[in-house]
């Protein structure tokens, strides 16, 4: 799956030890403990695997409930709902559920995102059912405490007035504002200042009512534990979550068209910039296509183009990438970098060249095998953890990708061709209708 690079050069550090991990996996096949699947009489969707390397357990549980569902004029509210499951319940207060899980050793966090909110535990197998106990607590029987409620708005508040402080921050949401128009992945998931202002915990109460339910939710259970142990400590207990109607949205996704600049002057010495346009949903049938040509265009680290390009060759900047960010609906493509306020319009030019460039002559062999062979190498990466784990399954099943997906994955790369690299590039990238966001000191960099 694409993965957003907001941070760069932590994209670089990553592409480096996946690099090594290449070369020891290379030609291997992704190894992964089978996974058994049901579906419960209130409808949750279950997923179990088995890994009994360490005494941990981890359970993940994925809610359809992200920031895209957020009502209009109360944009964070989906946020402020999943941070609020862990301020208090009908049995413990926010200072009793931190306190016990300091006392197990043990981690519970909510997050939230543009399509779901996730629910994770991480705990020792000795202390599974107290685990438990907090988990479904949390999930099932939330308070929305109004001082603890009030606390995480004002922490949510100054968090977005920080952000107002950090360029690449800045870029990111005017991009995202002026790409999506009126779409629900137009605003930040935090939301904003005005927005998340008007939230009350009565929205926050009735959001949850509206959407935590098992007939919207997946859950994965990964590590040490059996199916049995699952059907005893777990399943009579989340059988008992009842089910609800979920209210239905529809999706509006207008794109803005393009060339459209936006520049946002800042005394800074480095131009952050984003260029890009409307992307792709993840069950696009040409996403494997498009991973393989946006891994040679920009998303393969030092063996990408961009990267040969703006930095290799030019010195420009120190890093630079690419990107398709999918979602349950069409997303964005983004180029990403920062560089000298002075350079920032070769930068730019650069950039759009090397678009046109993989849009009008098809890749070499040897790129299109090099990306092929990162791809393929890399993917067991994806499953060695038992917290990445629990996500890629989550995922798996909310796509519906299917349970044989890391087996179906490496020939469904290797069927991509030269000849289907340049069709995604010349149907997928539209150097010519571009958003362009550019924070940085417009004098220096001769944009005023």
């Amino acid at each position: 799956m694409f993965q957003k690079k907001r941070n760069i050069s932590f994209f670089l550090l990553i592409f480096t030890f996946s690099l090594v991990g290449l070369i020891l996996m290379e030609g291997s096949s992704p190894a992964m403990s089978p996974v058994q699947r049901m579906v419960l009489s209130n409808k949750i969707v279950l997923l179990i695997s088995e890994e009994h390397s360490l005494p941990f357990i981890t359970v993940q549980l994925l809610v359809d409930s992200g920031s895209r569902k957020d009502p209009a004029g109360k944009e964070g509210l989906a946020r402020l709902v999943a941070r609020g499951l862990l301020l208090g319940t009908s049995q413990r207060t926010v200072v009793a559920i931190n306190e016990e899980l300091d006392f197990m050793g043990a981690s519970l966090a909510t997050s939230c995102s543009k399509d779901y909110a996730t629910v994770n535990l991480r705990v020792l197998k000795k202390d599974l059912d107290r685990g438990l106990d907090l988990f479904l607590e949390s999930l099932t029987q939330p308070t929305f405490p109004e001082e603890e409620v009030r606390r995480e708005v004002e922490k949510t508040l100054a968090a977005i007035q920080a952000a107002e402080d950090q360029p690449e921050e800045v870029a990111e949401k005017e991009f995202q504002k002026d790409l999506f128009l009126t779409s629900p992945y137009g605003h930040p998931v935090e939301g904003t200042k005005e927005s998340v202002a008007r939230i009350t915990r009565e929205a926050i109460v009735q959001f949850y009512r509206n959407e935590y339910h098992p007939n919207n939710s997946i859950l994965v259970v990964v590590g040490d534990i059996t199916l049995e142990e699952v059907k005893a400590k777990l399943l009579p207990r989340l059988t008992q979550w009842p089910m609800g109607e979920v209210p239905g949205m529809a999706f509006k996704g207008d794109f803005a068209g393009g060339p459209k600049t936006v520049k946002i002057d800042r005394a800074i010495t480095q131009a952050n910039i984003i260029l890009g346009h409307s992307g792709v949903s993840r069950e696009n049938p040409d996403f494997y296509a498009l991973t393989v040509m946006n891994y040679i265009l920009g998303g393969g680290g030092f063996s990408s183009r961009l990267m040969e390009t703006i930095r290799n060759k030019r010195g420009l900047a120190y890093s630079v990438a690419s990107f398709f960010d999918p979602a349950k609906y069409p997303g964005s493509f983004q180029i990403v970098l920062q560089t000298k306020n002075a350079s920032a319009r070769e930068a730019i030019s650069l950039s759009l060249q090397q678009m046109q460039r993989i849009r009008q002559e098809m890749v070499s062999e040897e790129e299109l095998e090099g990306a092929k062979k990162y791809l393929i190498g890399s993917f067991p990466m994806r499953l060695d953890t038992q917290g990445k784990l629990a996500d890629f399954l989550t995922q798996v099943e909310y796509y519906g990708l299917g349970l044989d997906y890391p087996e179906k994955y490496p020939g469904l790369i290797r069927s991509v061709t030269r000849g289907e690299v340049l069709r995604v590039a010349k149907a997928y990238l539209h150097p010519e209708g571009y958003i362009l966001v550019v924070v940085a000191n417009l004098k220096e960099a001769g944009m005023e």
